[in-house]
C-alpha cells in the first residue's frame, strides 16, 4: 500500500466522539484502582434491554456493581451527584438481569460509582 493510499484510509476512519474516548479511559483507570484495592474484575459493559452497568467486580462475598463516572469540567461534584433516579433505577433492573444470569445466587451485592 502506497502513502497515498495509506491516508486515504486514515481519512476514512470516524472519528470517535471525546467523551467516548474520556468514558473509556475512565472505566480503565476505574478498574485498575479497584484492582489495586483487591476486587477481582468480572466484566465490564454488561447490558441488557434494560441499561448498561459499567463495570462488575467481587469483592469478598459481595458482587459489586460499579458506575464510572469520568468528568472534565471544573466544577466538582461527587460522583453519585451526576446519577439521578432514573439511573439508579436502570442500575438495579440491569443488575437483577445479571444476577438471573447467575441464577439468582445468595450473595451481597452493593452499587458504588467511582
Amino acid at each position: 500500500m502506497n502513502l497515498l493510499e495509506r491516508f486515504v484510509n486514515w481519512r476514512r476512519k470516524p472519528v470517535r466522539p471525546v467523551n467516548l474516548s474520556r468514558g473509556e479511559l475512565g472505566e480503565r483507570a476505574a478498574r485498575l484502582h479497584l484492582e489495586d484495592k483487591g476486587l477481582k474484575f468480572l466484566t465490564a459493559n454488561f447490558g441488557t434491554a434494560r441499561g448498561e452497568i459499567d463495570l462488575i467486580f467481587r469483592d469478598d462475598d459481595c458482587l459489586v456493581f460499579v458506575e464510572v463516572k469520568t468528568r472534565s469540567s471544573e466544577a466538582w461534584l461527587r460522583p453519585a451527584a451526576y446519577v439521578n433516579a432514573a439511573k439508579r433505577r436502570r442500575l438495579s433492573k440491569c443488575a437483577m438481569d445479571y444476577l438471573t444470569l447467575l441464577r439468582k445466587p445468595q450473595i451481597k451485592i452493593r452499587f458504588d460509582v467511582v
